[in-house]
C-alpha cells in the first residue's frame, strides 16, 4: 500500500488558448480520514450564494474518484456562467483527475481513500462570449487539473528550486503595476 498522504498542495496555470479559456486550479489532496476529508465534508455542507461547492462529475450522475470538490474562486452571478462552470469545466476537472490517476500521479489503490479540493478560476468573460470555444476550454482545464495534481504529489516546486530562483521570478501583475498597466 502507498504511504499515507496527509495533505499535499499544488497549482497550475495553463493559458495561451482562445479568449477566456485559461485555467488556474489550486488543489489540496489528502486522505479522507484526515484534515482534507473534514474540509470536504465541511465545505459541502457550507454552501454560500455565488460560491456553490460541487463534486467533479463526468456527467450528471457519474462522480469521479478520488472524490473531488470544486470551489469557485469567482462569485457566480448568472446562469450562463453557472452552466459553463458546472458543465464544461466540471467535466474537464473530473477528466483531469482521472488523467492524473492514469499517469500515476495519484495512486489508483487509494482512489476511494483520497479527497481533492479544487479552487477553480473561470474567467467571467465566458458569460459574454458568444463564440466561446468549449472544446479548448475543456482541454485547457483538464490539462491544468492534471498538472496541478502532479505538482502537488511531487511537492513541486521544491524548496531548493524556490530558494535558487526567488530573485529571478517576478509576478506578472506586480510587473504590470510597476509599469502602470494596471
Amino acid at each position: 500500500m502507498s504511504e499515507r498522504i496527509v495533505m499535499r498542495t499544488g497549482e497550475s496555470l495553463v493559458a495561451g488558448g482562445p479568449p477566456f479559456t485559461a485555467a488556474e486550479p489550486e488543489v489540496v489532496i489528502g486522505e479522507l480520514d484526515g484534515p482534507v476529508g473534514t474540509a470536504i465534508a465541511t465545505l459541502t455542507g457550507d454552501q454560500a450564494a455565488g460560491h456553490s461547492k460541487v463534486f467533479a462529475i463526468l456527467n450528471t450522475d457519474i462522480q469521479v474518484r478520488p472524490v473531488t470538490l470544486m470551489v469557485s474562486k469567482v462569485t457566480v452571478k448568472d446562469s450562463r456562467y453557472t452552466n459553463i462552470l458546472m458543465g464544461t469545466v466540471q467535466a474537464a476537472i473530473a477528466n483531469g483527475v482521472l488523467d492524473a490517476v492514469r499517469a500515476g500521479h495519484l495512486p489508483k489503490e487509494k482512489a476511494n481513500d483520497l479527497g481533492i479540493i479544487c479552487s477553480v478560476w473561470l474567467n467571467p468573460g465566458v458569460s459574454t462570449d458568444d463564440k466561446l470555444d468549449h472544446k479548448a476550454l475543456f482541454e485547457i482545464h483538464r490539462k491544468a487539473m492534471c498538472q496541478a495534481i502532479e505538482k502537488a504529489m511531487k511537492n513541486e516546486p521544491s524548496i531548493d528550486w524556490l530558494l535558487e530562483n526567488q530573485d529571478k521570478i517576478t509576478h506578472k501583475y506586480y510587473e504590470r503595476g510597476l509599469k502602470g498597466e494596471i
